[in-house]
């Protein structure tokens, strides 16, 4: 029997007799009176098509190990517009330059980075991973004194802080003694400015 196949093709999945019994369980689930609210709620997963508009932010890397600047674009899709379960999740990455010395770990990172975010649950494990890649040549100094010791920590960097830009992350409290600490050095810092 032949079939015409009349749509593009998008995806496909293999359906076994567990995903059958799986199926038929939820839809059990479903036809119970007694649904929690929640059940409506939707997560993070890779069958989550990409809409047509997504919300994004493009960052700006200008390192001394690279000629021309790259921007990194990183799009977000909001789960449960309108409602109380409303979540901005990353959802795809892209970077961007003029140098192509870089082009093919470029592609090959942000394509993995992109099916991490797609993925679901918690990406943030990301942004330490990007961190702690030292480059064999040493690393940097950007604009402020900031040490960077490779072009990925720089985008690891950015990309932690997107998610805390978008309340996927938040940045730990100070104990007291710490602002006890930094309010005696400021105090320090300020009769010292005095004085000259």
């Amino acid at each position: 029997m032949t079939v015409r196949i009349e749509k593009k093709i998008k995806g496909y999945a293999v359906v076994t007799p567990d995903d059958k019994a799986k199926e038929s369980a939820k839809a059990a689930e479903t036809a119970a009176p007694a649904a929690a609210p929640d059940d409506n709620v939707i997560q993070m997963h890779e069958r989550i098509e990409r809409p047509d508009v997504l919300i994004g932010s493009t960052y700006k890397i200008k390192s001394p190990l690279v000629e021309h600047a790259m921007y990194v674009t990183i799009n977000d899709i909001v789960l449960n517009a309108g409602t109380e379960h409303e979540h901005r999740r990353p959802f795809e990455i892209f970077i961007n330059s003029k140098s192509m010395e870089h082009f093919q770990w470029i592609v090959a990172l942000t394509r993995i980075m992109s099916a991490v975010f797609r993925k679901g649950g918690d990406v943030t494990f990301i942004v330490e991973e990007m961190k702690a890649v030292f480059d064999p040549r040493g690393g940097y100094f950007k604009a402020g004194g900031v040490y960077m010791p490779s072009l990925v920590a720089e985008l690891g960097h950015i990309v932690e802080d997107h998610l805390k830009s978008i309340g996927l992350l938040h940045d730990p409290e100070m104990g007291e003694h710490t602002r006890a600490l930094i309010a005696e050095k400021r105090r320090q810092f300020e009769e010292r400015s005095k004085k000259r």
